[in-house]
């Protein structure tokens, strides 16, 4: 496999400085983006089915293991409070469950069966979405939970950073992003867990955008949980509106802190509960009701 070879560029890392290392590293992460780009298509039809799955009601799972589990896990919680979505709808599943998040789980990644039951247990159904992850291409817990994702008609998507692939030859839409060997060889959390997460924040912005979360390059549906994300939505709705940011901060009061809610008061003057039965007629599509400008 290309993510086990040893990398000629590499070859003598031990013997460099700490400087001459680091730009040898800095040097194959430049390529990372290129390789991601070759699959760009790829990608457009896996936001495409996804959007489609979620405007149904179904659901997206990321599942993996090691490296490409963590980084499924931690693309589906910053769903949460970057779109505003509830935990449920962007889930990640990995091999060896809670504990693998922070140590290794031996032997996780080779059940194939706890794969399929993974999925079983989150009543994976028709409409979700299921995006396996793997730089290998043939993790048998990965392959089990797309074998039986298209058992019961999910949408199957594969992401590895080899080909061929069982994984590719397994899902309906397959994206290999071909980073070549690592800098240490086989240490795939590198390039490889690079291009793996450049893909899934593509993934899931993408089709947040298409969902409607987004209002010109605006997270006008993030959530607010802390004083940082609080002085986000007030910087947004005096933005989009043109009122002071105190004057915005009365607005998200008004809204319960929904700032898409909060602009549609600020620029049109209704109420809260006009302003939501307004957007839940447009999907939820701020720009549908405001076009942004530029």
């Amino acid at each position: 496999m290309l993510t086990e070879q040893q990398n000629p560029r590499s070859m003598d890392i031990d013997r460099r400085s700490t400087l001459e290392i680091l730009q040898i590293m800095n040097d194959e992460d430049a390529t990372v983006a290129l390789a991601v780009r070759r699959v760009l298509p790829a990608i457009a039809q896996a936001v495409d089915v996804i959007t489609a799955r979620l405007q149904q009601g179904g659901r997206l799972f990321y599942v993996g293991a090691g490296t490409s589990g963590r980084l499924g896990v931690l693309d589906a919680a910053e769903c949460v409070p970057t779109f505003s979505v509830p935990p449920e709808m962007v889930q990640g599943v990995i091999a060896g469950g809670q504990r693998a998040l922070i140590e290794a789980v031996e032997g996780a990644e080779d059940d194939r069966e706890a794969g399929r039951a993974d999925l079983l247990a989150r009543g994976l159904g028709a409409q979700d979405a299921v995006v396996g992850i793997a730089a290998s291409g043939n993790t048998p817990y990965v392959l089990g939970a797309l074998e039986y994702a298209n058992e019961i008609g999910a949408a199957t998507i594969a992401l590895t950073c080899n080909s061929p692939a069982l994984m590719l030859d397994t899902a309906q839409i397959a994206i290999p992003v071909l980073t070549g060997p690592e800098v240490i060889a086989g240490s795939t959390r590198l390039k490889a867990g690079t291009a793996q997460k450049m893909v899934l924040n593509m993934l899931s912005t993408a089709t947040m955008i298409r969902l409607g979360k987004v209002y010109g390059n605006l997270m006008v549906d993030v959530r607010v949980t802390n004083q940082k994300l609080a002085r986000r939505a007030r910087r947004i709705v005096s933005q989009v509106t043109g009122v002071s940011e105190e004057e915005a901060a009365a607005l998200l009061a008004r809204a319960d802190n929904q700032v898409k809610v909060a602009i549609l008061i600020g620029l049109l003057g209704i109420s809260p509960e006009e302003a939501r039965a307004r957007l839940a007629a447009a999907g939820g599509r701020l720009s549908a009701i405001i076009p942004p400008e530029g």
